[in-house]
């Protein structure tokens, strides 16, 4: 049975006040809970503050992304090494951001998934197709050449150490969310693919999350499709009183 687990994406929001608040909120929420398993991935310069609001609990905390370089001239890019270094456990790699506003590509995705891994960090791999990919019928075909090239040359040791979250950039920010059926397709093709690319057994264990104006009022629903595993929560995740929600969606 594959834990269930509740990303909060806080993109370039906060301050360290409310971040060290809203950390320091979820932590006394969830207790020793092991129901669910919960990451929190604040901007960098707030890395230090959120992991020490949560030292000593199960919350993960990630970095939002990474360079695929260890270190050297790269001005204004954050290594594998300096997120392990403050005390974050897990990377954001792919996020849809990333690739159409910034313009990552797949290999540059893939070389920062390596990157992640070699650190000792575990990885979230985004992947999602636009509205434009949608309606042009190439929904799988985006979301397989974006897996394919994201776990390029993945050690079948690290596949554990991997998450998806499957993400439609229509669905992100707009208010628009996948219906459960149209999220639970995709993420079963999803696991498919991955079946194809690995063994049954990775794809068996997986987590694939959704990304997409998850909300408490949807949550339930959601989760409730049998190929999703869990959220990656965009602007609900900056309150306690729609992110709580979203983490009890099981209560």
């Amino acid at each position: 049975m594959r834990q269930p687990y509740i990303a909060g994406n806080w993109k370039m929001n906060l301050d360290r006040r409310s971040a060290r608040e809203l950390a320091s909120g979820i932590r006394e929420h969830l207790g020793a809970r092991d129901d669910v398993q919960v990451g929190l991935f604040p901007p960098f310069v707030y890395l230090d503050e959120v992991v020490r609001a949560v030292s000593g609990s199960p919350v993960l905390v990630g970095g939002q992304n990474c360079c695929d370089e260890d270190e050297g001239a790269f001005t204004g890019e954050i290594s594998t090494g300096m997120l392990a270094d403050v005390g974050a456990q897990v990377a954001l790699v792919g996020h849809s951001e990333r690739r159409h506003v910034y313009g990552e590509s797949d290999e540059l995705v893939n070389r920062k998934v390596h990157a992640a891994l070699a650190r000792g960090l575990d990885v979230i791999l985004c992947i999602g197709e636009t509205i434009e990919q949608r309606e042009a019928g190439e929904t799988e075909a985006t979301n397989a050449r974006q897996l394919t090239a994201g776990i390029q040359g993945v050690a079948p040791g690290d596949l554990g150490r991997l998450t998806i979250a499957y993400e439609p950039v229509w669905a992100i920010g707009t208010g628009l969310t996948a219906s459960p059926a149209q999220a639970g397709a995709v993420h079963a093709y999803v696991r498919g693919v991955f079946a194809g690319l690995t063994t049954d057994a990775a794809a068996e264990g997986i987590r694939i999350l959704y990304g997409g104006s998850v909300k408490p009022d949807n949550v339930r629903e959601l989760m409730a499709v049998p190929d999703i595993d869990g959220a990656l929560v965009g602007g609900a995740s900056l309150e306690l009183e729609t992110f709580i929600p979203i983490v009890d969606f099981g209560n």
